[in-house]
């Protein structure tokens, strides 16, 4: 089985929100949320649904050696975010290859649920003591295979 490869193909995953806000920091010098802050959002998002929704947090991948880092992303940007502006963002695992898995977003504006950007990232998992990658256990993929 090559490594990019679905691993359960057709399986469809649980998608999870989170309500974050657009900070002062984030805006640029054309007043809106600079294009780089929406990958924070994402990562943002992420952490809060790893624990509150799977039930595994990042700190426990750690404790058990393992890391996450972003192979590929890929982002469509639909319309800006600005000062004061609230969103809802929505992630959800496309597909678990061998080694990593394909992350799904979404970031709708509120209260108008306008989308301003959606796309995807490829994440792979790492062993930290090598930092090379390695298979996801499936004890892992059980977790997040809801």
């Amino acid at each position: 089985m090559d490594a990019a490869e679905a691993v359960e193909p057709g399986l469809v995953y649980a998608k999870f929100e989170s309500e974050l806000a657009v900070r002062p920091d984030d805006i640029d010098m054309y007043q809106h949320v600079h294009s780089s802050r929406y990958m924070d959002y994402v990562l943002a998002a992420r952490f809060d649904q790893m624990e509150r929704c799977y039930g595994m947090p990042m700190a426990e991948f750690q404790q058990l050696g393992f890391g996450w880092v972003i192979a590929a992303t890929q982002m469509n940007f639909r319309r800006s975010l600005t000062l004061g502006d609230k969103m809802t963002v929505r992630c959800w695992i496309e597909k678990f290859t061998l080694i990593g898995l394909r992350l799904q977003f979404e970031i709708e504006r509120r209260p108008d649920g306008k989308r301003v950007c959606d796309g995807w990232f490829d994440y792979v998992m790492i062993s930290l003591e090598t930092t090379r990658p390695v298979r996801i256990p499936d004890a892992i993929r059980r977790k997040y295979s809801i």
